[in-house]
């Protein structure tokens, strides 16, 4: 930590702490995520190198940058560029939701990161609007990849225990562990929904209680998916409520067409049915006045100023060098703070055990489980 000036703490959780920090030499500022324990802890050290391990695999203009990490009496320091804000906190700032073309420009660029991960066979499986970052000159870029994984191969199983509670797709909810790129399409619709509307679209209190939301919204379960309810011990004895008799697009009055299908589109309860991320790309909501024709320019020479104006990107990724000062222990004291879990955001990590209310925003359950 020799090299950087603590600015402050911007986060704090079941992990450790997130600072804001000054990086000496360039002057530029960086979000340093600081793993407590992380050698004694075997969760919170597989979820901190899962993470290196993905963004030094990912280089995509529209995923946050890794720009180095290091270890420091057994702790494990990650270094990223700062980002200004979280599509949270632009949510959090009015109660009507985003203009459906702020919208529309956010889940594209949303949805380039994800379709980037999935070409690379590597999952998410954590979207939702706290792990979305904006600059100031509106680029969007997906973070925090604690919970990222390589697709499971044929027999492989993965644990369906992920994703934050309202952006959690009904495989995971039923107890499937053959999901894959679906339930970050998923999770993609519910982040569109909400960006519309400023509110969750399925704010449930628990698992169940987000399965009922589900099943009301859009409709029955599909096959497989209430044999998987039948089987599975925790949902035992559980009576599925009536489905939905109103169609989604009653709701939202105020959505365009496009962005009606667009968001039913992903929101498939068959998984299968789901589109992948790049052919939402090339969905009606983004193609039908050519969009992508003309924000994509737009895009790379706001990437190519930030790029420009950071010394610290070129090194991005690379493994961080001890000094017999920060061996010692000599480094900046951190201070403490309240601040949530998220690198960037304003919300979330409570414990598991937290009673929520309707109006508050659920943890990431794997706060506290191992993860495979």
């Amino acid at each position: 930590m020799e090299r950087y000036e603590s600015l402050g703490v911007v986060g704090e959780g079941s992990y450790g702490l997130v600072l804001r920090c000054r990086h000496k030499e360039s002057g530029q500022t960086v979000a340093i995520k600081k793993f407590l324990e992380s050698e004694d802890d075997h969760t919170v050290k597989k979820i901190a190198l899962r993470e290196v391990r993905m963004l030094k695999k990912l280089r995509h203009e529209n995923l946050v940058n890794l720009i180095e990490f290091f270890r420091r009496k057994r702790r494990l320091y990650l270094v990223f560029e700062y980002v200004d804000h979280t599509i949270l906190d632009e949510l959090e700032a009015t109660e009507t939701g985003l203009a459906e073309d702020t919208a529309r420009a956010h889940i594209f660029q949303v949805l380039r990161g994800i379709a980037f991960c999935h070409q690379n066979q590597i999952i998410h499986r954590d979207i939702k609007p706290e792990n979305v970052l904006v600059s100031r000159l509106g680029v969007v870029k997906l973070c925090d990849f604690g919970f990222a994984r390589l697709l499971a191969g044929p027999g492989e199983s993965c644990t369906d225990y992920v994703a934050t509670r309202w952006y959690r797709a009904p495989e995971l909810l039923v107890g499937d562990t053959r999901y894959g790129r679906e339930v970050d399409v998923w999770a993609s619709g519910c982040l569109l929904s909400e960006m519309l509307t400023g509110e969750p679209l399925f704010p449930g209190e628990s698992d169940i209680d987000q399965l009922f939301h589900i099943i009301q919204t859009l409709g029955e379960l599909s096959n497989s998916h209430r044999q998987m309810v039948e089987r599975n011990p925790m949902l035992a004895g559980l009576r599925l409520p009536a489905a939905a008799s109103t169609p989604l697009v009653s709701s939202f009055p105020s959505w365009s067409t496009r962005a009606h299908a667009f968001v039913s589109a992903c929101l498939c309860l068959e998984p299968s049915a789901r589109p992948s991320a790049q052919e939402l790309l090339n969905h009606e909501f983004f193609l039908h006045d050519c969009f992508p024709d003309s924000f994509l320019p737009v895009l790379r020479q706001k990437v190519q100023q930030e790029f420009s104006t950071n010394t610290l990107l070129g090194m991005s990724g690379r493994r961080g060098s001890s000094t017999a000062a920060d061996r010692r222990g000599r480094g900046r004291k951190v201070p403490g703070g309240n601040s949530p879990d998220n690198m960037y955001g304003r919300s979330l990590v409570r414990q598991a055990t937290t009673q929520l209310t309707p109006t508050s925003r659920p943890d990431n359950i794997n706060a506290v489980r191992s993860v495979p």
